[in-house]
């Protein structure tokens, strides 16, 4: 007698991303891009961090809500970033990099 190999479920633990490379460099992006709301990125780093050690302690759903969770806060951070960059864009662009440093010497002048 053979013993019977167990049934394949539809979603394995390997199927259950943790997002933790897209987590890292948006809040790394968004932090250098935009401002320090960027570091919003490290609530999607901590869901991240979850995935698999859930999935080691044979928790496949709660995986699936902290990859849930990780992947909708790394698309906040990568919002921060794009956001970040077309206002670095903008400001280049515009010359308001030269206006700043103006501005920033006036100030250090009046000290």
């Amino acid at each position: 007698m053979s013993a019977v190999p167990p049934m394949p479920s539809s979603s394995t633990p390997d199927s259950v991303p943790n997002h933790l490379a897209w987590a890292i460099v948006s809040t790394v992006l968004a932090t250098c891009l935009c401002c320090p709301l960027g570091l919003i990125g490290i609530v999607a780093i901590v869901f991240s961090s979850q995935v698999n050690g859930k999935l080691n302690q044979g928790d496949l759903e709660g995986a699936r809500r902290a990859s849930a969770n990780a992947k909708t806060w790394c698309w906040v951070a990568t919002a921060f970033a794009i956001i970040g960059l077309l206002l670095n864009i903008i400001m280049i662009a515009t010359g308001g990099m030269e206006q700043y440093m103006e501005m920033m010497q006036q100030m250090q002048q009046m000290q």
